[in-house]
């Protein structure tokens, strides 16, 4: 999907994916000492925002202009503290500049791009770390089409974590964590492709990785 087609998603309904964090960056992100973060692709930002009340100093980037009206308008909600720490920034992960101070954190979650555009994108996420810095990747894993409930059915836009280290291999960063990890569908909105089962759960793709020191 372009940017035109995802403008035309977010604008057919309110809150696509919801207010509250991913599960899995909550899980993985929860303990860190707050600094600079990018959330790329950043959607409506409940991420970012989620981010921003732990402390951090985030920047969301995202190509739907639309999204992040909607971001925006979260934000003129949130008090004070929490809103000044959040920059809202349209932009294409594919390309994007990173400052020359770089990151702490940059948060890459269900980010839908071919191989090739996957591959610029989460190496361009894993130049932009400083040292200490982490990257996580969360996705739709490749199983989910014949394992899991819900997500894009376009297989062309799906992964595994050992595409995303194949991706990023000879970045220099560490591997924490890589495994597929399965997300009950009920707890969160927006990644379904309709009603699903009463304990349904979709399969995702989970990759942590830290730049040394």
């Amino acid at each position: 999907m372009d940017s035109r087609a995802w403008d035309e998603r977010y604008a057919a309904s309110e809150l696509v994916w919801g207010t509250g964090p991913n599960r899995w960056v909550v899980r993985e992100l929860a303990g860190l000492a707050p600094g600079r973060a990018l959330d790329l692709a950043a959607g409506e930002g409940r991420n970012a925002i989620w981010l921003a009340g732990l402390g951090w100093e985030v920047t969301g980037l995202d190509f739907s202009t639309v999204a992040l009206g909607r971001a925006e308008r979260l934000t003129a909600s949130l008090p004070d503290e929490v809103a000044d720490r959040l920059t809202w920034r349209h932009g294409d992960a594919r390309v994007f500049e990173a400052p020359p101070e770089g990151y702490d954190l940059v948060v890459v979650a269900y980010l839908q791009l071919a191989a090739e555009d996957r591959r610029a994108a989460l190496r361009r996420a894993a130049a932009a770390l400083v040292p200490g810095g982490t990257l996580l990747v969360v996705g739709h894993d490749s199983t989910n089409l014949t394992e899991g409930v819900g997500g894009p059915r376009d297989p062309a836009v799906l992964y595994t974590p050992e595409d995303v280290l194949a991706d990023v291999a000879g970045s220099g960063l560490r591997t924490v964590r890589a495994e597929r990890a399965l997300r009950p569908v009920a707890a969160e909105a927006g990644h379904g492709g309709g009603p699903a089962a009463v304990g349904a759960t979709a399969v995702d793709a989970l990759v942590r990785l830290e730049r040394p020191v």
